[in-house]
């Protein structure tokens, strides 16, 4: 049996959600006098995946090219130290902000501000569903 999809733009928080990011921040900061880029990368990366799937509601294939970019760089940073942390924390932040361009000029965008940015979302939805 199929579910019915609701439709339920904006900004999202669930419990689970609040719970992860509680988690994370008490991970980041144990992580913190043993290895700070360490740290600074586990906040950053449990910031992203906030700001994708509750903030901005981005498609999943722009979430995975984000997360191939950062597992990339990130690993090159861990295993041979280049680029360094700062490096690798920039280009993400630009991958960031073009996937967010990109996904924000949607038909389909329903993340944070859909109103102003894509008041023909309700239109849409009613054809897609």
């Amino acid at each position: 049996m199929a579910t019915q999809r609701i439709f339920n733009p904006g900004f999202q928080l669930s419990v689970t959600d609040g719970l992860v990011l509680l988690l994370a921040t008490a991970a980041s900061w144990a992580l913190w006098p043993f290895d700070v880029a360490l740290s600074i990368a586990v906040a950053f990366t449990v910031a992203h995946f906030f700001l994708f799937c509750n903030v901005l509601r981005m498609a999943r294939s722009l979430e995975l090219v984000w997360a191939a970019v950062f597992v990339v760089l990130s690993s090159s940073t861990l295993l041979i130290g280049i680029p360094a942390w700062p490096q690798t924390w920039a280009i993400s932040s630009v991958c960031t902000v073009v996937l967010t361009v990109i996904q924000m000029r949607q038909p389909s965008y329903h993340g944070v501000f859909w109103r102003r940015l894509n008041p023909a979302l309700p239109s849409w939805w009613a054809q897609q569903v």
